[in-house]
C-alpha cells in the first residue's frame, strides 16, 4: 500500500533533518506502531503518509502513485485517509453530530445522508446519547470518540493516529485504544499509530522504532526497550 525509498525531510534550510533517508513498505491491512522519543521523526513520517507535508528528497508511493505528485492532495486525504490527533481538533461551535459530518462535505452525499451516517458512526463509538452536545460539554474520552467517528466518515482505507491517547487518563486511553484496534480488525483498515508508549505499541502487529530521523528497528516482534 505504501512504499518509501530514501525519504528525507529537512526544515530551516537544511539545518533540521526530521527524516534522514527512510525506507519502508506498509501492506494493506497492517497495524503498524511507529515509536520513538520526541523529535525522532515519527510525526513527520505520519504527515508524509497523509500528504500533509512533502518530502525534501526521496519517494513515497501509495498504491504505486507518488503522493508528492498527486494533482489534488486534499482529495486523497478526504477519500483515502482518516486522521486521529492527540488534540482532537473538534470545532467548538458545532455539535458532535455536526463535527462528524465535516469530512462528508467533500462527497456527493445529501444533507440527510450525511446526518444519518454521522448518527450511525457516533452510535458505533457509544455516543448516541451525545449527538447534540458541543465539545466543551464532552469529556476528553468522549471528544476522542467523536474524533474517531469523524475519521471514519468517508470510509477511508487508512487510519493515521498521532498519539491518540496522549491527552487521556489511563482508563479512557485503554477504551480508545480498544476502539481503534476493533475498528482496524473489523474493517480490515490499514492502521499506522504514532506513540511514545511501548505498552500501546505492543498492541500492533509490527513496530517501527525511530531515532534521529532514521528507522532503527522494524520487525513484527515486541521491543524490549526504547
Amino acid at each position: 500500500m505504501f512504499e518509501a525509498t530514501g525519504l528525507t525531510k529537512e526544515f530551516d534550510e537544511g539545518h533540521v533533518q526530521a527524516l534522514r533517508g527512510v525506507d519502508f513498505c506498509i501492506a494493506k491491512g497492517e497495524f503498524v506502531a511507529v515509536i520513538g522519543a520526541s523529535g525522532s521523526g515519527k510525526t513527520t513520517l505520519l504527515q508524509m503518509l497523509g500528504a500533509l507535508d512533502r518530502p525534501s528528497a526521496g519517494t513515497l508511493h501509495y498504491h504505486g502513485n507518488s503522493i508528492s505528485d498527486l494533482p489534488d492532495p486534499s482529495t486523497y486525504r478526504a477519500r483515502e485517509i482518516g486522521f486521529i490527533f492527540q488534540a482532537f481538533h473538534l470545532l467548538p461551535t458545532f455539535t458532535a453530530v455536526e463535527n462528524v459530518q465535516m469530512p462528508m462535505f467533500e462527497t456527493n452525499l445529501t444533507a440527510a445522508e450525511r446526518q444519518d451516517r454521522a448518527i450511525s458512526l457516533l452510535k458505533s463509538v457509544g455516543l448516541e446519547h451525545r449527538l447534540d452536545h458541543f465539545p466543551a460539554k464532552l469529556s476528553g474520552g468522549e471528544r476522542q470518540r467523536v474524533a474517531i467517528a469523524r475519521s471514519l466518515a468517508n470510509r477511508p482505507s487508512v487510519l493515521l493516529a498521532d498519539e491518540p491517547t496522549g491527552n487521556l487518563d489511563s482508563e479512557n486511553a485503554e477504551i480508545i485504544l480498544e476502539l481503534i484496534t476493533r475498528i482496524h480488525r473489523e474493517q480490515n483498515m490499514t492502521l499506522v499509530l504514532v506513540t511514545h508508549d511501548l505498552t500501546i505499541a505492543r498492541q500492533a502487529s509490527r513496530m517501527i522504532q525511530m531515532k534521529n530521523g532514521r528507522i532503527v528497528h522494524d520487525q513484527g516482534t515486541p521491543l524490549t526497550a526504547v
